[in-house]
């Protein structure tokens, strides 16, 4: 069933942020999201900056980050905006294809909405666990650490000004823009916003809003793109298992990766298909017309199965013996996640791979 829309509430907040003064350097500070953090890079991290961002988002413990965000907040090394604000965002990266691009947003505080009302669209499914540690933490630190990333449909309200950042650090430049709250509220009031990262931490606010009931609880700092943002690109993650699979459909034997990866590229959008490698070769399989490639591959099941969005990565896995299988996808389209969230379905885990990932300790937001 389609879905009708509420309406968005967007606003401008109070940001904290590092003062370089008293903290260090932003590029010692920041840190990239919590989940795609591995252990050794947490202490890499942590090595940086005694007020590296990792220190709040992969702490000890959670009593330890409230013990940590209230004494940087009280010596100056987090320091509060009097004044709420909007800020324009600006990723320079280049991305898994080699290519250099800009991908530009909006820094903002969103109402978090129930599902059910039509306002925000989840596309994937979440699990109990990773909610449960992160409300732990949004308990203890009252505070929203790390934005999560929104799409709408449209022309964005807020472009980046010709001026010098306010803030930068890893290739992200932020702007803190005086007077658009207006036109960004109002610009994005009947739109509809699809969760692109960040599907357990936005729950996660609806979980700790539910408990708090104030109107500040309600609210979590969101960073939203547009659809049409010429730096909007969506990479595939390719599935791995570690036990023998086949899948069903047409299978058509290529005499090399290379030419089996061009006729997954020439297959029209519309047929789910997947490059099948194995030990013993390639193969390319289609499916009928009604299914995504995500979920094509997802007919195989979870069990044994690891993901990566490394190409390379997946086959000399199989190669290696490492992996019995590897299954190669096209990158999925915008319209069809947007299409499918808005029929109030859901697709299967690491359907979409959005690069790069929105850099952590920029802006905190305080509830």
């Amino acid at each position: 069933m389609l879905r009708s829309p509420g309406m968005a509430v967007v606003q401008p907040f109070r940001a904290a942020r590092y003062d370089e003064t008293s903290a260090g350097p932003l590029d010692s500070l920041v840190a990239p999201p919590y989940d795609v953090i591995s252990a050794g890079e947490r202490e890499r991290l942590r090595a940086r900056s005694p007020h590296n961002i990792v220190r709040l988002t992969l702490p000890d413990s959670d009593d330890q980050a409230a013990r940590d965000i209230a004494s940087w907040l009280g010596n100056g090394v987090l320091v509060r905006d009097e004044v709420p604000a909007v800020w324009a965002l600006a990723q320079d990266f280049v991305g898994p294809d080699g290519v250099a691009r800009r991908r530009e947003g909006i820094v903002a505080s969103l109402r978090a909405e129930p599902y059910e009302r039509g306002v925000v669209l989840p596309h994937e499914r979440t699990h109990e666990r990773p909610k449960e540690g992160r409300l732990r933490l949004l308990r203890a630190t009252r505070t929203q650490l790390e934005p999560i990333f929104l799409l709408y449909d449209g022309p964005s309200p807020v472009r980046p000004p010709d001026r010098e950042p306010d803030l930068q650090a890893e290739g992200t430049r932020l702007w803190r823009v005086v007077g658009a709250a207006d036109s960004v509220t109002a610009a994005l009031a009947e739109t509809q916003l699809l969760i692109a990262d960040g599907h357990h931490r936005y729950e996660t606010a609806l979980a700790f809003h539910a408990e708090e009931e104030t109107p500040e609880s309600a609210f979590l700092m969101v960073v939203l793109v547009s659809t049409s943002d010429p730096g909007l690109t969506i990479f595939p993650t390719h599935r791995v298992f570690t036990s023998p699979r086949s899948l069903r459909g047409e299978r058509l034997a290529a005499p090399s990766l290379e030419a089996a990866l061009a006729e997954l590229e020439a297959t029209t959008p519309e047929t789910p298909a997947a490059v099948e490698v194995t030990r013993d070769g390639v193969v390319l399989v289609t499916g009928r017309p009604g299914q995504l490639d995500v979920e094509l591959v997802d007919t195989l099941g979870h069990a044994d199965i690891s993901y990566t969005p490394d190409q390379d990565e997946a086959v000399r896995r199989v190669a290696e013996g490492e992996a019995e299988v590897a299954y190669l996808l096209r990158p999925t389209r915008i319209e069809d996640v947007f299409a499918v969230a808005r029929r109030g379905e859901v697709l299967p885990q690491k359907t979409t791979y959005f690069y790069p990932k929105l850099l952590s300790g920029l802006l905190l937001h305080p509830l």
